[in-house]
């Protein structure tokens, strides 16, 4: 048996063994502290109350959360949120919700979100994998959605990167029969990496007809440093991978 804690302001649980270990496991992210504009500290106090999701030990009800029933799109690590909330603002038919651990990121994306006065987002400032562990009802997601996570290119830091097996199943229990896990990279090694993992996961199929890889598709936003990136001649891999079984 293992016990729990959670400080205010704490974005994972802090989780220990009865001897006192503390238990070590799978994150979805880095954490990089930054200090909130005076923008974004706003625009947290004005949006949170209606955009804002705390972390809390049960599942979440979608058509509670969104006074509606409509097909849920969830991205982990939304970076300052500018394509998510593109995203939210051009398919108002979907209720979207985005997981960032870095509190700028969110004070951005609600401040953007806020200006566009969307009423289908929702944001949480905490680690995805305990998101998905204690809030994600299962077979409730339409799409998940992973863009540019962090490629931890150095071979010795590959057991790192969140695409692994145990993460991918964990995603793939939450997703609906049909629904798709979207991922987005510029790193090829990456790329590669993720094409391996999901096509050695059971219960997904590569939606793709031509080779690994899909075109950009056109819900997902070009982000200025993927227009930079083309300008300068580097690559992009998108793959979505549909859950079966």
């Amino acid at each position: 048996m293992s016990e729990v804690t959670k400080k205010s302001g704490d974005v994972t649980l802090t989780e220990f063994t009865e001897d006192g270990k503390l238990v070590r496991k799978i994150r979805s992210f880095v954490r990089r502290e930054g200090r909130l504009t005076k923008g974004q500290e706003m625009a947290m106090e004005k949006h949170w109350p209606t955009m804002g999701v705390d972390f809390v030990k049960e599942n979440l009800n979608w058509a509670e959360e969104y006074n509606r029933e409509a097909p849920v799109v969830l991205e982990i690590g939304f970076g300052m949120g500018a394509s998510l909330v593109e995203m939210a603002k051009n398919a108002p038919e979907k209720n979207f919700i985005g997981i960032e651990v870095h509190s700028p990121g969110v004070g951005a994306c609600l401040m953007a979100a806020g200006e566009a006065e969307l009423t289908n987002l929702r944001v949480m400032c905490h680690d995805g994998v305990e998101v998905f562990d204690y809030m994600i009802p299962d077979n409730s997601l339409d799409t998940v959605q992973l863009f540019f996570p962090d490629p931890w290119h150095k071979a010795r830091h590959h057991k790192r990167r969140i695409v692994q097996p145990e993460f991918v199943e964990m995603l793939r229990k939450k997703l609906k029969i049909g629904g798709v896990f979207h991922m987005a990279t510029d790193w090829e090694n990456y790329a590669e990496h993720m094409v391996e993992v999901m096509n050695a996961a059971p219960g997904y199929k590569n939606t793709a007809t031509d080779g690994d890889y899909i075109p950009r598709p056109e819900d997902r936003p070009l982000t200025k440093f993927e227009a930079r990136g083309h300008r300068l001649g580097h690559g992009v891999w998108d793959m979505k991978f549909a859950r079966t079984e």
